[in-house]
C-alpha cells in the first residue's frame, strides 16, 4: 500500500513526499486524438493510507466532478500523511460528449470488473480495476441522480459494515442508504477485492448545485481528518443534523400524465397523507393530488415537469433509524 517509498502507478514511480500527474490513457477518439484523464496524485512525506477519490463514471453527472475539482483546487488532496489519487472524471468520453454512458453504448458501471480486450467500456474499467484501485485503503466515489431525478445528498453502503457504518456517520451526508452492491458495478468490484468505498450521491445530471457541492466537499474533509490526513490548515465543520440512516425505501409512481409540481422540498419529513405534489394537464380541466403513502422522508424528486403514468417521481423512506 502507500507506505511504500515508491508507489509505481500507470508506468510512473513517485515517491513520499512528491506530487504528480500521471495519464490514464486508455483509447483515442475517432479523430485519432488523444484522451488523457489526469489522475493526480498527491503523497506526503510521511507514509500512511492511501485514498482514492474518483467521480465521473458517468459522463453526466458533473456535480461528482465538480466536487473533486474543488477538493483538488483547494489542496485538500494534499494530505498530511499518506497518499490522496483523485480521478476527477473516469469515463471523460461521456464528459466530452455530455453523455451518461461511453460512445460503445455501455454503461461503464455496469461492467466492471473489465475485459483487456474488451468493449471501450470493459477497457477503461480493467485499466482502472488492475492499475489504480489495488493501491487504494479506501475509495470516495461521488455520483448524482440520472437524468432528472434529483438526489438527497446520501452516501450509499451495503449492511453489516461496520468500518462503512463508522466512515458514512463521519462523512456526515444528511441521510445513509442501505443498498446493495448491484453487479459488476464499481462498488460491488471494490468490495470484492476488499476494499472499502462510500459511495455518495447527490444532485442530478447536468447540473451544479452548491449544497451538494459543499456536503461532498465537507464530507470528504470529515474522512479525511478522521484517518489523520486533513492538512491542519483546514476546518472541520460538524454536521448541521445527525445522519438519518435509510434501510428501506419505495419509489411513488405517477398514477396520470401530465404536468408536474412537487409542493416539498428535497430532505422533508411527511407524514401519511400528506399532499407532497400534484398532477395537472395544460388545460386545466384536471388536478390530481400526490399523496404520502407513508410517514417518511422524501430523499429524491424528479424535477421534470412533465410527467408520464408510471414514471418515477419521489423516493421516499419507509423504515429509517435516527443514528
Amino acid at each position: 500500500m502507500s507506505n511504500k517509498e515508491i508507489l509505481e502507478i500507470l508506468g510512473e514511480e513517485v515517491p513520499l513526499g512528491k506530487s504528480a500527474t500521471v495519464s490514464f490513457n486508455v483509447a483515442k477518439l475517432h479523430t485519432q486524438n488523444s484522451i488523457d484523464v489526469p489522475v493526480i496524485i498527491e503523497r506526503s512525506k510521511k507514509p500512511g493510507p492511501t485514498i482514492l477519490i474518483t467521480a465521473g463514471i458517468h459522463g453526466d453527472e458533473i456535480n461528482g466532478v465538480e466536487i473533486v475539482r474543488q477538493i483538488i483546487a483547494k489542496g485538500i488532496n494534499k494530505p498530511k500523511k499518506g497518499t490522496i489519487i483523485c480521478v476527477p472524471v473516469i469515463n471523460v468520453f461521456g464528459f466530452i460528449n455530455l453523455n451518461r454512458e461511453f460512445p460503445d453504448g455501455r454503461d461503464l458501471n455496469r461492467v466492471f470488473p473489465g475485459i483487456k480486450g474488451g468493449s471501450l467500456a470493459s477497457r477503461v474499467a480493467f485499466k482502472l480495476v488492475t492499475e489504480i484501485l489495488p493501491h487504494a485503503d479506501l475509495v470516495m466515489d461521488f455520483h448524482t441522480g440520472g437524468a432528472d431525478r434529483f438526489n438527497a445528498a446520501q452516501v450509499r453502503i451495503i449492511k453489516g459494515e461496520k468500518n462503512l457504518k463508522e466512515l458514512a456517520k463521519v462523512f456526515g451526508a444528511p441521510f445513509v442508504l442501505y443498498s446493495k452492491n448491484l453487479n459488476k458495478s464499481f462498488r460491488n468490484t471494490c468490495y470484492k477485492l476488499g476494499i472499502p468505498i462510500l459511495l455518495f450521491e447527490g444532485g442530478k445530471s447536468f447540473n451544479i448545485d452548491n449544497t451538494i457541492t459543499n456536503t461532498g466537499v465537507n464530507g470528504a474533509k470529515r474522512v479525511l481528518h478522521h484517518l489523520g490526513m486533513l492538512s491542519s490548515k483546514f476546518k472541520v465543520s460538524k454536521p448541521k443534523k445527525s445522519c438519518v440512516f435509510i434501510s428501506d425505501s419505495k419509489w411513488i409512481r405517477a398514477n396520470y400524465s401530465g404536468m408536474f409540481k412537487s409542493t416539498v422540498t428535497i430532505n422533508t419529513k411527511v407524514q401519511k397523507g400528506d399532499i407532497i405534489g400534484n398532477i395537472t394537464d395544460p388545460y386545466g380541466s384536471f388536478n390530481h393530488f400526490i399523496k404520502a403513502p407513508n410517514d417518511g422522508y422524501i430523499f429524491n424528486i424528479n424535477e421534470s415537469p412533465i410527467t408520464y403514468q408510471g414514471d418515477a417521481i419521489f423516493h421516499i423512506s419507509t423504515q429509517v433509524k435516527d443514528d
